[in-house]
């Protein structure tokens, strides 16, 4: 019984480091946020769990050799990140929807299990570091902002409309106290 992942990633063939390097790349090309985080110490129920939530939320996840993430990274024009320099063993969570939302999810996931260390990123196309990542990952989501957005500008308009209420009411007022006295 295997007892980490490592063994599955390394031990591969020719072929399959193409093909993974084929899917890797397109996948990278489509993306909108790209986490890197280093899964050494992770179980592999612990790695299937986070796989699962991730998947839950219509994100990839993909552990790979770090040569097979540079080349990749190169071939879909992402050439600012340093991925040879970062320590342990790689892993990628790519977001297609919501820029926040792969950070967000690792970022969970680490405060329950220590071992899962958030690195680094693409958000649009733009290198991040570590710090940016996690500020990033703390932020609310996409639909938070926007229900936000929606409340702030829906706000105004209401105090518009109650006043205006409030002035239609007093010249009602005003018309029936007239309307008495003739």
């Amino acid at each position: 019984m295997v007892k980490s992942i490592d063994f599955l990633v390394y031990m591969i063939s020719k072929g399959k480091k193409i093909e993974i390097t084929k899917d890797l790349t397109d996948k990278l090309s489509r993306q909108k946020t790209v986490v890197f985080f280093d899964y050494t110490g992770l179980k592999v129920s612990q790695f299937q769990d986070l796989r699962s939530q991730l998947r839950d939320q219509g994100i990839d996840c993909q552990a790979a050799k770090k040569s097979l993430i540079d080349l990749s990274l190169e071939k879909a024009n992402l050439k600012d990140g340093k991925i040879k320099d970062l320590p342990g063993q790689l892993a990628l969570a790519l977001g297609y929807e919501d820029e926040v939302l792969p950070a967000k999810v690792l970022y969970d996931f680490s405060k329950k299990n220590e071992d899962l260390k958030i690195l680094t990123g693409f958000v649009n196309g733009k290198y991040l570091e570590n710090e940016a990542i996690l500020d990033l990952a703390k932020l609310s989501s996409k639909q938070e902002l926007l229900a936000k957005l929606v409340g702030s500008v829906g706000s105004p308009l209401s105090g518009l409309v109650n006043v205006l209420e409030d002035n239609l009411r007093k010249l009602f007022f005003v018309l029936k106290n007239i309307e008495s006295k003739a």
